[in-house]
């Protein structure tokens, strides 16, 4: 293939990650995540800059004297301080003439005109015992960004434990090409040094490194002209060999990619994470849901117990005295009790129908009372475990999206401000005897539920359905016997006989079907509106998944098309036999 060829080959590649990497900034926009942001945004910045080494190291490891050393121009290009400047980074870079220009109190930019500083650019770091804590230049702006890390150890001691901890950090991050200098070999005895050089290949393979490429050399030889003993000769040739000789363009395009693709990564392990979240929730939602339906049936069914039950007492007592009433009505019976009456102090008919009438009040009161008391209990707490159970399911729901997350953290932080206030809420609503009150189930006629809501919020529940269910029942029961004082009142002789059995029969059907659909329907209705103010609590946590749905939905499609576009150029990066 041509040089031109491969020129227009590469230039069309590289607009093409351009737009990639553009794509990938307006993504870190939307999510809102300033720092990867900047990253997405000095990678975008660096793509048509030359091939970029970071030079890390320990302080005093000789950092700056090898950049010096490599780019040879006989000038001390990075400062060599007798004490360690732990506080600057020096990036140098290709300029028209000689030129330092401070970017911040931690970062300057050292502009020569020197040849290969056309094809590459050299940042000069600090020691690696500050860099994590204090310069975020270096972790968030340069390391993704650069095509080759060159880690500098002292030859006679290349196992400092930053140096490693800042390899893990970036190794782990980036996964960057790495290449192993052991500076200052001129102070080692040959045999020491071969000792070193065998003890970090061993070191670096630990760590997966492969084939570490390992170079021991001493600035101080090279700046002296001794350039056969210095080590360089080797380390340009490798240079040369694998960057600088036609193949930095082809590798800084994959390193954009590699970081492209990393930085997407990064981002779709967010979304997923974000995903799961927004699931879990989901699935709460819908287990809270599924809970108070549950819960209301469990509820309904027993409104239907305790109707069933009144009905059963209401039917034996009324029963009873329907068959004391027709007992008492026949002929030969009615006809002993006038003419007793005249002799004695037997009660005459019409006060035996109000004696009967009297008696039917009593018993009725004690058997419904008896059942209201066996049956409201029950209800009451079958009502008060939805509120509990809801209450238990919201303190203990599934949190995956922490809020030291790396990418969503103020997501994480948003969702767990709803939660707390979910929290909040619910036991405030808990609380409130007002909000178990039903003042709407109760005739105009009959004193407020407020005025009975003595006790504290699911402890008004009880109290609510006593009155509810106590006024409902003795207010139909309080009606039919009325009607049958007026007609038993009526009676006058044995011809109405009959009319007084029906006229009691159809009384007391009239006041059991009120029974079954007044209690029944004021009860479930109670229940159900329970439910609803329970449910009524989530509004704000709907909203949140609703919005959450949509955001991920979006966000998962625009990072799946970054990754098959990246996956792409790759494939055409290899088409090209580079």
């Amino acid at each position: 293939m041509s040089t031109n060829i491969l020129n227009d080959s590469l230039q069309t590649l590289r607009s093409q990650i351009d737009e990639i990497v553009k794509d990938l900034h307006d993504l870190t926009n939307e999510i809102g995540h300033a720092a990867l942001n900047q990253t997405v945004s000095d990678l975008r910045n660096r793509i048509n800059e030359p091939f970029m080494f970071v030079i890390v190291g320990e302080v005093k490891a000789g950092k700056s004297s090898f950049v010096n050393a490599l780019l040879s121009t006989g000038k001390e290009i990075c400062k060599v301080a007798p004490q360690p400047m732990t506080d600057t980074i020096q990036q140098v870079v290709w300029g028209e003439k000689e030129e330092v220009v401070v970017i911040n109190p931690h970062l300057k930019k050292i502009k020569q005109p020197i040849e290969i500083l056309k094809e590459i650019a050299i940042v000069d770091t600090p020691g690696t015992n500050t860099i994590v804590e204090h310069h975020h230049e270096i972790t968030e702006r340069f390391i993704p960004s650069s095509d080759l890390i060159v880690f500098v150890f002292e030859a006679k001691n290349p196992y400092r434990q930053s140096a490693w901890d800042f390899f893990d950090f970036i190794n782990t991050e980036w996964r960057r090409k790495v290449i192993f200098v052991l500076q200052q070999k001129d102070l080692m005895p040959a045999d020491d040094l071969k000792v070193n050089i065998n003890g970090v290949v061993e070191h670096a393979q630990k760590k997966g490194i492969n084939k570490p490429r390992i170079f021991a050399v001493s600035a101080l030889q090279e700046l002296e002209g001794n350039t056969t003993e210095s080590g360089f000769l080797v380390l340009r040739e490798f240079i040369k060999e694998n960057i600088t000789g036609g193949k930095a363009p082809v590798l800084k395009l994959q390193n954009n990619i590699n970081t492209s693709r990393n930085l997407n990564e990064r981002i779709g392990k967010g979304v997923a994470d974000r995903k799961k979240q927004w699931e879990a929730d989901t699935v709460f939602r819908k287990e809270v849901t599924q809970t108070l339906e549950k819960q209301e049936g469990k509820s309904l069914r027993q409104v239907d117990m305790l109707v069933e039950n009144l009905v059963a007492g209401y039917n034996r007592i009324t029963g009873q005295k329907e068959k004391e009433l027709s007992d008492g009505l026949s002929f030969f019976s009615l006809l002993k009790r006038s003419i007793t009456s005249i002799f004695s102090k037997k009660l005459s008919a019409q006060e035996w129908l109000e004696s009967l009438a009297s008696d039917l009040d009593r018993d009725l009161q004690l058997e419904l009372q008896t059942k209201l008391n066996d049956n409201v209990a029950d209800l009451a707490d079958s009502i008060q475990q939805m509120a509990k159970m809801i209450d238990h399911k919201i303190h203990h729901s599934q949190t995956i999206l922490k809020n030291n997350h790396e990418i969503f953290s103020d997501i994480a932080e948003r969702r767990a401000n709803v939660m707390q206030e979910l929290q909040e809420t619910f036991s405030r609503f808990l609380n409130r005897p007002e909000n178990f009150t039903a003042d709407e189930l109760f005739p105009d006629k009959q004193p407020g539920t407020g005025s009975m809501a003595t006790g504290g919020g699911l402890a008004v529940i009880g109290i609510i359905l006593a009155a509810v269910t106590k006024m409902s029942v003795f207010d139909i029961t309080g009606g039919v016997l009325t009607t049958l004082g007026l007609l038993f009142a009526g009676f006058t002789s044995t011809a109405k006989r009959r009319k007084i059995l029906q006229g009691y029969q159809m009384e007391i059907a009239k006041g059991k079907n009120a029974m079954e659909t007044e209690l029944s329907g004021k009860l479930k209705t109670y229940v159900t509106g329970i439910k609803e103010k329970i449910d009524a609590n989530f509004e704000d946590f709907d909203e949140m998944i609703g919005k959450e749905e949509g955001q991920i939905g979006k966000l998962e499609g625009r990072q799946l098309g970054i990754d098959e576009r990246l996956g792409e150029m790759e494939n055409e990066i290899k088409s090209l036999n580079l």
